[in-house]
């Protein structure tokens, strides 16, 4: 299962969303705002999120994510 306390503490988390086929918590889609994405390249972010989830991702199948600042998550909203 994903630690959401450790990564909520770096992310504002928008949306999980348990993809697994049968919800066993195997594969997981993810929406995360902040604003130390400022200025970060999609690899450089990705890694953030992968480092605060490193113990996590060893037993998940899957793990999508999306990651935003806060500007860019107001933009996505506003369409």
């Amino acid at each position: 299962m994903l630690n959401l306390r450790a990564l909520s503490q770096q992310c504002a988390i928008q949306e999980v969303e348990d993809t697994s086929s049968n919800r066993c918590a195997a594969s997981f889609k993810v929406l995360l705002v902040s604003p130390q994405f400022e200025g970060k390249p999609l690899l450089a972010r990705h890694r953030m999120v992968n480092t605060c989830l490193a113990d996590e991702l060893k037993e998940i199948h899957a793990f999508e994510q999306k990651t935003l600042t806060p500007e860019q998550w107001e933009k996505q909203k506003a369409q």
